[in-house]
């Protein structure tokens, strides 16, 4: 999934997002462009992880 959906769906900001990229909470993937893509297993992933808090 792209950044922005993902951000949409969690309720968190881009940066968020990105920081949580780089500090290992959410496992991205670089593609050749550069950019990250999320596997959807990790937004759900997260999504039950926040539920159980």
């Amino acid at each position: 999934m792209r950044p922005r959906e993902v951000c949409k769906r969690l309720g968190i900001s881009y940066t968020t997002l990105y920081r949580w990229i780089r500090n290992g909470r959410i496992k991205a993937v670089r593609i050749a462009s550069g950019r990250y893509r999320i596997p959807e297993s990790e937004l759900k992933r997260i999504i039950e992880e926040v539920g159980n808090k």
